[in-house]
């Protein structure tokens, strides 16, 4: 049975955080195995008990002893409700103290500035926006290996579930609020990223690549996405914003299916200006005009 879960587990390649390509991944494998293990406590008495159980006490039994009798016994009752309350108490006091430093909102240690991303959900594709460069792209998320990355999170539709189970953590995108993320790539790759939340018919296609790079790759990929002619401009955000997969989008800008779609200038306050439209106005307590809600 171990070798059989070690196959399966050498096949996730580099697609989940058993095979993880940063510190949160490798820390969120750390709980796994040590809950994992911690829970064999009772669960290995468990599998291997029941069947010797069932063979003990078999109808065809001749020397099982009959014990009609049988008293209260506190040592068994101290095995059977103390085992379970201290492995509960372990548990729990692991799984605070590892959820207090996977925080998705704590800042990844560094001697380097993160690289801020703003990704917007939309039907049914990612939209990451690199602010401080000025670029952005689909399909694609190219990453510098040694560099913290801010991601901050918004929808501009339904609610979705923004993943890269290589680099770790998960975390909601919404509508009109702003989450916010913190991952760090530590070395090359090609991972997978998607929407785990199912928010419609294209739902199974809104998958993208994060790409591990070294920085000078990334700082080449940043030249290139400029030298695009390829703006994200209102027309063309319109043309994005529209229910549809990644490969209509190629279709309709004629890039390369094989590729990613790269913008090579971004208005100034796009991210923002998509939260705020998707927030209800209220009026103004004092005035009575309709106003944003913060």
């Amino acid at each position: 049975m171990l070798a059989a879960l070690a196959l399966l587990l050498a096949g996730c390649g580099s697609i989940g955080f058993l095979h993880p390509h940063g510190p949160v991944a490798a820390t969120q494998r750390d709980l796994f195995f040590e809950v994992t293990g911690w829970m064999m406590v009772v669960v290995l008495p468990a599998i291997l008990l029941v069947p010797f159980m069932a063979w003990r006490y078999r109808r065809s039994a001749r020397r099982s002893a009959y014990q009609p009798d049988w008293k209260f016994s506190w040592p068994i009752e101290i095995a059977l409700w103390g085992v379970p309350v201290l492995l509960v108490v372990i548990l729990a006091t692991l799984i605070v103290r590892k959820a207090v430093a996977l925080d998705p909102y704590a800042p990844i240690a560094s001697d380097q500035p993160p690289l801020e991303v703003e990704v917007i959900g939309l039907d049914y594709k990612w939209l990451f926006v690199y602010p401080q460069e000025q670029v952005a792209a689909i399909g694609v998320l190219p990453l510098p290996v040694g560099r913290p990355v801010h991601f901050r999170l918004t929808s501009g539709t339904v609610m979705q579930s923004f993943a890269i189970p290589a680099l770790g953590s998960q975390i909601y995108a919404m509508a009109g609020m702003v989450t916010e993320l913190n991952l760090l790539a530590d070395r090359p790759g090609v991972l997978l990223g998607q929407n785990t939340q199912f928010n419609g018919s294209g739902f199974q296609a809104q998958k993208f690549q994060a790409r591990a790079m070294p920085p000078a790759d990334f700082a080449r990929w940043i030249v290139r996405a400029r030298a695009a002619r390829r703006p994200l401009d209102a027309a063309a955000y319109a043309r994005v914003a529209r229910p549809g997969q990644l490969a209509d989008l190629q279709r309709h800008f004629g890039v390369d299916p094989e590729q990613g779609l790269v913008f090579s200038a971004v208005p100034p306050g796009l991210f923002d200006g998509v939260v705020a439209q998707s927030r209800p106005a209220l009026p103004h307590p004092h005035t009575g005009a309709a106003h944003a809600h913060p």
